[in-house]
């Protein structure tokens, strides 16, 4: 791969085609990449395949086997690969997410650490924490949105309570 570089396009309709690329900054109306990778991709649209991006700030983002870090566009679809995090409007994914937060998460095929959504639907999900007032499909998780509400009860009682043994002991205000 080349040298890292920033690449911004006019303010005209444009589209930015990159292909084994290290780049900073991507910056354009259509975005499309072919195992390259960039820090920060700011675009309407979004087109990754084989490739990696940091940072993505766009309406649509489509990646194929591709790896993302940070993701907030409108919609958000992607075979294979990953994401740390996205927040979208609409999410199709099949493959990893650490957080998903969105109005309607669809999942294929799918592993997620933390889902938060209005409606979740897919054909296998298995997370860690699951928060949908409407879940749609086969889903495995470690904590629902009632596990989720007793845990912090319990958590928030505990810490309490900590916190005032800790002052009856020594004497001392603790924060």
């Amino acid at each position: 791969m080349t040298d890292k570089t920033e690449i911004i396009t006019s303010e005209q309709s444009q589209v930015a085609n990159l292909s084994q690329v290290d780049a900073e900054l991507v910056k354009a109306e259509l975005v499309r990449m072919h195992q390259s990778s960039a820090q920060m991709i700011q675009s309407d649209d979004v087109e990754l395949s084989q490739s990696a991006g940091l940072q993505v700030n766009a309406s649509s983002v489509k990646t194929h086997q591709s790896a993302l870090g940070l993701v907030q566009a409108q919609e958000v679809a992607m075979q294979g690969g990953g994401v740390v995090a996205a927040r979208a409007e609409t999410m199709s994914i099949n493959g990893l997410a650490g957080v998903a937060v969105g109005e309607s998460v669809e999942f294929g095929n799918a592993y997620a650490g933390v889902v938060a959504a209005r409606e979740v639907r897919g054909e296998r999900i298995e997370s860690l924490i699951l928060l949908s007032p409407k879940v749609v499909g086969n889903v495995v998780t470690v904590i629902d949105t009632r596990g989720a509400l007793i845990a912090g009860l319990i958590g928030g009682l505990f810490a309490g309570i900590m916190l005032l043994l800790g002052r009856m002991l020594f004497g001392k205000k603790i924060i």
